[in-house]
């Protein structure tokens, strides 16, 4: 019997051995949590919110391509911020990426602290079955 479960994976977006950068089950596809790293460079994209959050959607879209999904079929978003007063800073790049009828969001606060790492975005989309 096939599994329903298929792990996404891409070279454009940052990745771990210790998670799947998503998992497809039909038409959902839950993404872990990305942070802003330049999958080219291996860095941090830059030292601001807006330049982490703005790579950070920009690798989850990647992501969802290779699920064969676009940011239009993204239904849910949970960002993570590693420090609460950045939270107008992640709205300004969040606005550009997502300019109408955005998901439905959640903000909390990163739980553990990574060096650099201002924020963290996770998303779930619906896209049509394969």
């Amino acid at each position: 019997m096939k599994s329903r479960r298929q792990v996404i994976r891409t070279a454009g977006a940052p990745a771990s051995p210790l998670f799947s950068q998503a998992v497809r089950v039909g038409s959902a596809i839950h993404l872990s949590g990305i942070v802003g790293v330049d999958p080219g460079t291996g860095k941090l994209a830059g030292p601001t919110i807006q330049d982490q959050t703005r790579q950070a959607i920009v690798n989850c879209e990647q992501i969802l391509r290779a699920a064969g999904a676009s940011l239009a079929d993204v239904v849910d978003v949970l960002v993570l911020l590693g420090q609460p007063g950045d939270f107008a800073g992640m709205n300004e790049a969040y606005a550009k990426l997502f300019p109408t009828d955005p998901p439905a969001r959640a903000v909390a606060r990163l739980g553990v602290e990574i060096p650099g790492v201002l924020v963290s975005v996770k998303m779930i989309a619906l896209a049509a079955d394969r």
